[in-house]
């Protein structure tokens, strides 16, 4: 496992955003990307409640905790009506209630289960936005966008329900959990692949997608539960973090294409 490629893309990944919305794709882009944050924060809560890459896990909670904070903020000042701007204000206070969990107290097993719970109320407002951005463009790389964007967000919710059960947090909910996104995975690959608006640039990171989606999905594969030992929940950590970093970019790439492309 190349440690190395993970950290640098992480740090990437943390400061890739653009200080501002800059249009209606990129809102789209930056709404997916609280989606992933919700699933990537708890997933780093878990790994450290249960000392799987430290270090690594701590510098992913501060920078997913400050990159929500901040896109909040944008999303709901570009919101270009008064619904969008109210999602933002309901997920303002759903994200308030869940980054206090995460922050208060040194992460433990026995709020590992309250934090799980948290952030599926902010990942469905976190949709709900994105879909009344994707609403507002009316363009169909709007849709390729979200979609896109979203394969983010599962990427880390596999890898959160991975760790959750090695907490014995509702394992067989957990492993339900995980071969659903696993299903939709797959199948929004093969949207992104066969999309037309997919440039030669975005068909060659896909298929950097698909040779990290390998490695994931074989750690993720050998669920076991409270035998999962740290070095296998430490090589989902990482793959995850990878996958998650190559998704940003695929998303990026289809958020700065023509929106009058159809």
């Amino acid at each position: 496992m190349n440690r190395r490629f993970f950290i640098a893309q992480t740090a990437l990944l943390a400061v890739g955003a653009h200080a501002q919305v800059a249009d209606l794709n990129d809102a789209i882009n930056k709404a997916g990307r609280q989606r992933m944050l919700s699933q990537r924060a708890s997933k780093a809560y878990l790994a450290l409640a249960q000392s799987v890459e430290t270090r690594n896990a701590q510098q992913v909670l501060d920078r997913s905790i400050a990159l929500f904070d901040r896109q909040l903020v944008e999303l709901r000042s570009f919101a270009p009506s008064a619904a969008i701007r109210e999602t933002y204000d309901a997920l303002g206070g759903t994200w308030g209630e869940f980054k206090k969990e995460l922050t208060h107290a040194a992460p433990s097993r026995e709020a590992g289960a309250k934090v799980v719970k948290l952030d599926a109320a902010v990942l469905a407002l976190a949709h709900q936005g994105t879909a009344q951005y994707e609403a507002a463009s009316g363009q169909a790389v709007g849709r390729l966008v979200n979609i896109a964007g979203r394969q983010r967000m599962l990427s880390q919710r596999m890898a959160k329900f991975y760790l959750a059960n090695g907490m014995r947090i509702d394992p067989a909910g957990s492993a339900a959990e995980i071969a659903k996104a696993r299903s939709e995975f797959v199948a929004a690959l093969e949207i992104l692949r066969n999309a037309p608006e997919a440039t030669t640039q975005i068909k060659e990171e896909l298929v950097l997608a698909d040779a990290q989606w390998v490695f994931f999905n074989h750690g993720i594969a050998r669920l076991d539960g409270a035998g999962a030992s740290p070095r296998l929940m430490s090589d989902v950590f990482v793959t995850s973090e990878n996958l998650l970093a190559i998704m940003d970019r695929i998303t990026g790439q289809y958020s700065n294409l023509k929106t009058d492309r159809t």
